[in-house]
């Protein structure tokens, strides 16, 4: 048997490194446009601002669910289809947000299958109550 939250650390830790990438990006073009709180009513940065911030809104939750699943004894396939989903749909997410504020289908895409790995979580932990 695995050690407990094994799976779920791996899956943390590659989003984590998306997160550092996301966060730099906020960082270099703060430096770049010597704007150091807010965006400065940069477009640019307002957007890199909005990847990052998307990014912390959805992830936590969604790795709080994959430990609840994970500690409640659920598959590992299932795991890493739903972890490789969530890192596949958080990449799309940052590529079609960080190409245009407007609808592209990574964006779509991306927010969908984040959804989708939230849902099934969720559901899988109401259904081990039973």
């Amino acid at each position: 048997m695995a050690p407990p939250l094994l799976l779920t650390g791996f899956y943390a830790s590659i989003l984590a490194v998306l997160y550092i990438a996301l966060t730099f990006k906020v960082i270099g073009l703060r430096k770049k446009h010597l704007i150091g709180i807010g965006d400065g009513e940069n477009a640019e940065l307002a957007k890199a601002i909005r990847v990052h911030g998307n990014f912390s809104e959805y992830v936590p939750i969604t790795l709080i669910l994959f430990a609840a699943f994970e500690l409640n004894g659920g598959s590992a396939q299932m795991i890493h289809l739903l972890g490789g989903l969530l890192v596949t749909a958080r990449f799309l997410h940052a590529i079609g947000l960080g190409k245009s504020i407007g609808t592209s289908w990574q964006r779509f895409v991306g927010m969908i299958a984040t959804f989708l790995t939230m849902l099934i979580l969720a559901v899988c932990n109401i259904l081990a109550m039973f």
